[in-house]
């Protein structure tokens, strides 16, 4: 077992990073403005814990602190990014099995309560389902299956007690999803008026329209944030949105929101804008219940493996600038993607797509299917373009193994109550994955019983995987047998991914101090020392 503490040196590293966000000298910060940015559609609620989708919290990132967060400037996640914030030095013990930190005193909630060891047991007790009824849903209790017991001694000291080694979990806890909640508070408000010691109070939200926050007077960095708002206009349309950004109507752009001829239509416009390109680890893929006819049959799932023509979705969606791969982010971007030597030989990869076509007919021949009795299904998507158009490449390829597919095409409220009930045939959909780090990943797609495994995929034996995998801390070990796991996914048909997406984020050059995370579009929201100079 490697050395898992935060001592001497490193303690004192951490002392002067915090006492940097204290004390630097803001050179030519401006106080002062609203923050301006449209948002693609109506989230869900304003409550991170219990939603699942970059909607939710890219917004409403801003209220919030977590124990540890991803260096905002760093442009990859990786776990010497990770900085202290409302701890402020953490430790493992010997085993690996415990994890402490020592929390921050004098830091308040937007309300004036105090933040205290109470608010971060209340808060992993309720996500973890250890004191079960807390929150009407918890997409990410998949992350915490490990974790046993959080335990407090005094009010600024808390243990993680984990029943195995997991070397990972710190970075669980330094996603934009782990923010920590008042205990004081209730579900039912964080849904309607969240409560936060972050660095924006929520002001308002209004039903599709609008999204505001202001500054924190009282917020714990001194000096931060520069902002006095930053307000999301809610604007469904994605012309729309291009023309505000064009127009000066908005400050930045979605933060995921541009495509690659997008990107370059408004380099034409606007050529004095900032744009970032990057794969947002982000994956297109189908959905398949599992459970309802004519898909709980398994050649059915195998022949829509084998029918999808990776190579056109990426040309037609990114023109060519996505990647293909299986669950984990490809390389060089992802650390745990597998080589595409490897990915060629699973399930539905074959580069000879006439091939595998063939194949998947004569399945469906084999079942009784055929070019004079089709297969009649719906295809059902969420809303936006990221998901819309690529439901209707699907729907033109199933075509070709004789599955005629109606679109079925809902708003992102609706949508997510249909998947996480499992209320649907197939669907295309859209996984964000908030960690480059295979914990994150097949735990909450791929487990059984979370949440966010849409499939209702369950494969008990790959669990013990799951697990063995999770405690290897030989990176080089560890990789292959994600690359394992990669193929019986692949083999079970669990979730076929179609592409990694790419995605631009483009801001007006009076927006000062914004990064752009490679690797996540979930964790880099804070905006705490974002300003603008105008």
């Amino acid at each position: 077992m490697q050395a898992k503490r935060i001592t001497g040196l490193h303690v004192a590293t951490l002392v002067l990073a915090t006492l940097g966000w204290l004390t630097a000298p803001a050179v030519a910060q401006k106080y002062g403005g609203t923050f301006t940015l449209p948002h693609i559609d109506t989230p869900p609620s304003p409550s991170i814990h219990e939603e699942a989708t970059a909607s939710v919290v890219i917004p409403f990132m801003p209220l919030f602190n977590n124990l540890v967060l991803f260096d905002q400037h760093a442009p990859q996640n990786q776990m010497d990014t990770i900085k202290p914030e409302l701890a402020t030095s953490w430790k493992w013990s010997d085993d690996g099995t415990k994890l402490t930190f020592a929390l921050r005193e004098g830091v308040t909630f937007h309300d004036g309560k105090p933040f205290t060891s109470a608010d971060v047991k209340c808060t992993w007790d309720m996500v973890s389902g250890l004191v079960p009824g807390k929150i009407r849903k918890s997409p990410r209790q998949a992350w915490y299956n490990n974790l046993k017991e959080v335990s407090v001694n005094g009010p600024n000291e808390v243990t993680f007690i984990l029943g195995r080694p997991q070397p990972s979990f710190l970075s669980l806890l330094a996603a934009g999803w782990s923010p920590v909640y008042p205990c004081h508070v209730s579900s039912a408000q964080m849904r309607t008026k969240p409560i936060g010691t972050g660095p924006f109070k929520f002001v308002e939200y209004r039903l599709n329209e609008s999204m505001k926050m202001e500054r924190n007077p009282n917020y714990w960095k001194k000096g931060l944030p520069y902002l006095d708002a930053i307000e999301y206009r809610i604007v469904p349309n994605r012309g729309t949105r291009m023309l505000g950004l064009v127009a000066g109507k908005f400050d930045m752009s979605y933060p995921t929101d541009v495509s690659v001829p997008l990107l370059r239509d408004l380099k034409s416009q606007a050529p004095q804008l900032e744009c970032k390109m990057r794969r947002t680890n982000v994956s297109t893929n189908l959905i398949i219940n599992r459970d309802v006819p004519p898909f709980d049959n398994p050649d059915i799932r195998r022949a829509l493996a084998l029918a999808i023509d990776r190579k056109s979705f990426n040309d037609i969606q990114n023109e060519g600038e996505g990647a293909l791969g299986g669950a984990m982010l490809p390389a060089p971007d992802g650390v745990w993607g597998m080589p595409l030597a490897i990915q060629n030989t699973l399930l539905g990869y074959d580069p000879d797509l006439a091939k595998r076509r063939e194949e998947a007919r004569a399945i469906m021949r084999k079942l009784g299917y055929g070019p004079d009795k089709r297969l009649k299904t719906r295809i059902f998507t969420r809303d936006v373009p990221t998901f819309r158009d690529p439901a209707l490449i699907m729907n033109d390829q199933l075509k070709d193994i004789y599955i005629d597919a109606d679109l079925e095409v809902v708003d992102t409220p609706l949508y997510y109550n249909r998947v996480f009930k499992k209320d649907y045939s197939i669907g295309v959909n859209q996984t964000g994955s908030s960690l480059d780090d295979p914990d994150q990943n097949f735990y909450e797609n791929y487990a059984c019983g979370s949440l966010r495994n849409y499939t209702n995929y369950c494969n008990k034996d790959l669990e013990k995987d799951f697990e063995a995998q999770s405690v290897e801390t030989d990176i080089e070990k560890r990789r292959k047998m994600v690359w394992d796991i990669e193929r019986k996914l692949a083999e079970d048909v669990a979730r076929p991914i179609i592409f990694h997406g790419v995605g631009a984020a483009c801001w007006h050059p009076y927006v000062k101090n914004m990064s752009v995370m490679v690797n996540s579009i979930y964790n880099g929201w804070r905006w705490e020392d974002v300003w603008l100079d105008k």
